[in-house]
């Protein structure tokens, strides 16, 4: 992002901190994201974008708590919201609670998302429910 666009905002009017709290969270400058998210969510929100967004990066600083009651929140208002149900399935596998993550890679799954990056999800959340249908656990050895 330019210097102006971050000092002046974009054509409409104001700083997109959405975009910017994408950027750094991948910079993985994370709690700088949140800040952004949250800026974001002043103008929209109940926006599932930005809520997801937050809760990866609630996730990726250790806060799975956090995450997956901001997943939740997305849920609650946006059924279908795919990203959402594969984000909050692997965190319930994670807690060792296999018959709700599978409801949520289920429904992951009705609804994948399209595109070349959401095909390596895809393919994951398949890989995991054919796992969990055969009594493996992933992660266990």
């Amino acid at each position: 992002m330019s210097f102006w666009k971050k000092l002046f905002g974009d054509e409409a009017g104001g700083p997109d901190y959405y975009r910017e709290g994408v950027e750094l969270q991948r910079a993985g400058n994370f709690h700088e994201a949140l800040t952004s998210f949250r800026l974001a969510l002043r103008d929209a929100p109940d926006d599932p974008a930005v809520l997801q967004q937050m809760a990866i990066t609630y996730t990726r600083i250790g806060m799975t708590d956090e995450a997956a009651r901001t997943y939740r929140t997305v849920l609650s208002s946006h059924p279908e919201a795919s990203g959402a149900h594969y984000g909050l399935a692997f965190l319930l596998l994670r807690q060792g609670q296999i018959q709700e993550a599978e409801k949520h890679l289920r429904a992951f799954l009705e609804s994948p998302p399209e595109g070349a990056e959401a095909q390596r999800h895809v393919a994951h959340a398949r890989s995991t429910l054919e796992e969990l249908e055969r009594g493996v656990v992933p992660g266990d050895a």
